[in-house]
């Protein structure tokens, strides 16, 4: 490795981030060969690489799971660093060309129309009151068309800075006095997605003794806005005897990658000193991990519904739990055996069986023709692995990644989440088979993150460190090529145990911009 590339600053820099140099020099050749393509071999199907639940299966899976969550095993991770602004990227255009130009672009009537329901957002009184208190009348600047002056207000500094806040923080649900389901045993008003998430946890975290763990994962500078925000809001969801245990984190600078110039050298800004980004969600993989947890649900921070909704979101989140809990506690006995005991050569053959049609992996040839002790290892290895169980919802046509079938460097085939980025659309039968998916990953996953001894597995050992992202970006009219991470649910993951059920649509409700909070999903 030749360290005569960097300089004595860019070693104090590489040494303050705590990443190292051999690290960057690693990261720099991947810019020079690039990510290679994940081979799909063809889309999960239910029943192909998908599980399918009926109503008594989800019943069932329920009731397991909840021994395990009385018993205090379940934490919540949310990645919650996200910020708000893309949510309002029409508005804020909108507001660009009324400033500069007097009029804004309304022609698909997203504008008008926004203005004329912005009584049923969550966040109109807050509006309103800010306004209010600046000797502005709300309901005047709506019927006078005063849409800059409204624009200003919702979206700045001078108002509630929406834009500018991360999107745990925005108002997205509100409750109207008097309104009651079943799920409705907190006040009225509106909730921010943090406060969902805390009545998410109360029904499928708590344990018997009331406590509920829940981690949220945050920017540094929105970090002590986020806390004050939580700690405001706990006393109205707490309950007699119940404890919100909530715990924080962040990106780590040491999850940053170097960017480069289009010629593969390290990118240098005017003072000369190497830039580096931000290594995307993947980067969490390590939050993660540091959590040192049990069994972990992990969902979006925007991915919430109203209470009048809930029902199906806990009843699916339960079962999916419980599918996690029986399959850990058919490969902790199968390890068991496997390391304590000889085994005869029809375990053997039913431990691949059990690779095979629960967890959807197809060893490569080789492994038929191997030992019995080679068998016997394979099999360890291959089962002594992170589990995850990960709701899969039909495919709709939103964008993003999916369940498929992928084949891997040695032969062997298994089940992955993999981004249309991840596959070669030059080639045909690749693009075919991503337009012939049939499900969607909703980020909806419960994950079994200690061995069957009872251990934290460092998840760092499970990550196809090829499975990242090389994108074009430009800095101060300077283009660069940027690095983003393996992403935490598809190649960050990739080594784990991996399982896909089927789960309905309606516990998929994400808030993508502001105006899908006037989706059903988001209504009372």
């Amino acid at each position: 490795m030749d360290m005569s590339i960097f300089t004595r600053d860019d070693l104090k820099d590489i040494s303050f981030r705590k990443i190292t140099p051999e690290k960057v020099i690693n990261q720099i050749e991947r810019f020079k060969k690039g990510m290679p393509f994940t081979r799909v071999v063809k889309p999960c199907t239910v029943n192909d690489g998908i599980t399918h639940f009926d109503d008594a299966d989800v019943e069932r899976y329920a009731e397991i799971f909840s021994t395990a969550q009385k018993s205090g095993r379940c934490t919540k991770f949310v990645p919650a660093s996200g910020a708000a602004s893309r949510m309002f990227k029409l508005l804020l255009g909108a507001y660009a060309d009324l400033e500069s130009k007097g009029s804004a672009d309304d022609g698909d009537k997203k504008l008008a129309s926004f203005i004329s329901e912005l009584g049923q957002y969550a966040f109109y009184n807050e509006l309103k009151d800010k306004m209010h208190d600046e000797g502005i009348d709300l309901y005047d600047c709506i019927n006078s068309g005063q849409v800059k002056t409204i624009l200003e207000f919702l979206l700045f500094e001078k108002g509630l800075d929406l834009s500018n806040l991360p999107k745990g923080l925005i108002p997205f649900h509100k409750y109207p006095d008097g309104s009651r389901t079943p799920f409705h045993k907190y006040p009225d008003g509106s909730r921010t997605p943090f406060e969902e998430h805390l009545v998410e946890a109360l029904n499928y975290v708590r344990d018997e003794n009331g406590r509920i763990s829940v981690h949220f994962t945050v920017a540094p500078q929105h970090e002590d806005k986020i806390k004050e925000h939580i700690n405001n809001v706990i006393p109205r969801y707490e309950r007699a005897g119940d404890e919100f245990i909530i715990t924080y984190s962040c990106q780590k600078p040491s999850t940053d990658t170097i960017a480069v110039d289009p010629q593969d050298n390290p990118f240098r800004d005017e003072d000369g000193a190497l830039l580096f980004r931000p290594g995307g969600h993947g980067a969490l993989i390590e939050n993660l991990s540091d959590l040192a947890g049990d069994i972990i649900f992990i969902k979006n921070i925007d991915n919430i519904t109203t209470d009048r909704n809930k029902g199906l979101t806990f009843k699916y989140k339960k079962a999916l739990g419980g599918y996690l809990v029986s399959l850990q506690e058919k490969i902790f006995s199968y390890l068991k055996t496997l390391k304590e005991d000889s085994v005869n050569d029809q375990f053997i053959e039913d431990m691949f069986k059990f690779l095979r049609t629960r967890l959807s992996v197809i060893p490569e040839q080789k492994i038929s023709g191997g030992t019995a002790e080679e068998k016997k290892q394979y099999l360890i290895d291959m089962l002594n692995r992170p589990l995850r169980v990960c709701g899969m919802v039909e495919n709709t046509g939103a964008p993003g990644g999916g369940p498929f079938w992928v084949k891997h460097t040695g032969g062997g085939v298994s089940i992955q989440i993999v981004e249309s980025s991840q596959i070669d659309l030059e080639k045909p039968d690749q693009s075919e088979i991503l337009q012939s998916a049939t499900h969607f990953n909703p980020v909806d996953l419960v994950c079994g993150v200690k061995d069957c001894d009872g251990n934290p597995f460092d998840l760092n050992r499970y990550i196809d460190h090829d499975a990242g992202f090389i994108s074009v970006k430009s800095k101060n009219g300077r283009e660069l090529k940027a690095m983003e991470l393996p992403g935490l649910w598809n190649g960050s993951m990739a080594f784990w145990n991996t399982v896909f059920v089927e789960v309905p649509a309606g516990t998929f409700s994400p808030v993508k911009t502001i105006f899908d909070l006037m989706n059903d999903d988001h209504r009372m």
